[in-house]
């Protein structure tokens, strides 16, 4: 079976609200040949002459007048399908948006991120997911809707990124601790039992490496997989936690940070997502959340 051409609703729309040729030739912006030309081929879709021949005028046939407002239905529905959306009703929003960050992040910006969709889109839910590695399949796939990290090489370029906020790296101890006392020396730092971050359980695979100087030896006395029980560990027992700065404030409260005896790159933390979600007015919304808070 042909397809039909669509194009043609809207000259019939057209058609039968003007019931001039010429007049509907200047909506569409075709000549009155062109016009008659489209009338014919809706005549032959259709199978019924539509617009006869009324003394100087045309007359809608019974078929015409019974479709006049099907084609007007038809044509509305359609510019409504392609047209962008300009407001977004937030509090009838039914959505689930499944964000991917570390779990410091979350500690920090969670609780006002849904606050803020408390009071403003209270039936959006968000799902946080751990950030178990850096593979960007999640996002690709749309099993992940949001994600924040530093960008690395290894990122899919096909992805939008947007900076938060810059960091770097401190150390954090007990109050007890040898080093809350302050003037900690590099010899210090290195020679202290340390808790390190690692997704795999590698100690070559910390995520503080890249961000500490290249032959650094560090003493690892236990590995885990998250900031949060990094600085849970330091906080019980007399371990070094080496963590960003920003975004785990609120998990060392009571608790010693100092900086870090040795030069130590500030990173940028990002916001990423694929190039499907970039227009969609419910996530564009989120984003914007999303970077307030951390701005």
């Amino acid at each position: 079976m042909s397809t039909p051409d669509l194009n043609l609703l809207i000259a019939l729309d057209v058609l039968l609200e003007e019931g001039s040729v010429a007049r509907a030739a200047r909506r569409l912006r075709l000549s009155p040949s062109a016009a008659s030309r489209t009338l014919a081929r809706l005549r032959e879709a259709t199978g019924d002459p539509l617009l006869v021949r009324s003394g100087r005028g045309l007359t809608p046939t019974p078929r015409a007048q019974a479709l006049r407002a099907q084609a007007r239905g038809l044509v509305e529905a359609a510019q409504a399908v392609l047209r962008p959306v300009e407001q977004q009703d937030l509090a009838t929003l039914d959505r689930v948006f499944t964000l991917r960050v570390s779990d410091g992040f979350l500690e920090n910006f969670g609780p006002d991120l849904l606050a803020r969709l408390a009071r403003t889109a209270p039936r959006m839910r968000l799902n946080f997911l751990s950030k178990a590695d850096k593979d960007s399949s999640a996002l690709r796939e749309g099993r992940v809707d949001l994600e924040t990290g530093v960008i690395e090489a290894r990122t899919a370029p096909e992805l939008i990124s947007q900076a938060l906020f810059r960091d770097h790296l401190v150390g954090v101890v007990r109050a007890e601790h040898p080093l809350a006392a302050g003037d900690v020396s590099v010899a210090d730092y290195a020679q202290a039992r340390h808790v390190i971050v690692t997704r795999s359980g590698r100690d070559e695979d910390a995520v503080e490496t890249p961000f500490l100087p290249e032959g650094l030896t560090r003493r690892a006395a236990v590995a885990v997989g998250g900031f949060a029980a990094a600085v849970a560990l330091a906080r019980a027992a007399d371990l070094v936690a080496t963590v960003p700065d920003r975004h785990t404030a609120l998990l060392r409260e009571g608790m010693v940070s100092f900086r870090l005896p040795l030069a130590a790159p500030t990173f940028t933390v990002s916001m990423l997502w694929h190039p499907r979600l970039d227009t969609d007015p419910a996530h564009r919304w989120l984003r914007g959340c999303v970077r307030d808070l951390c701005g």
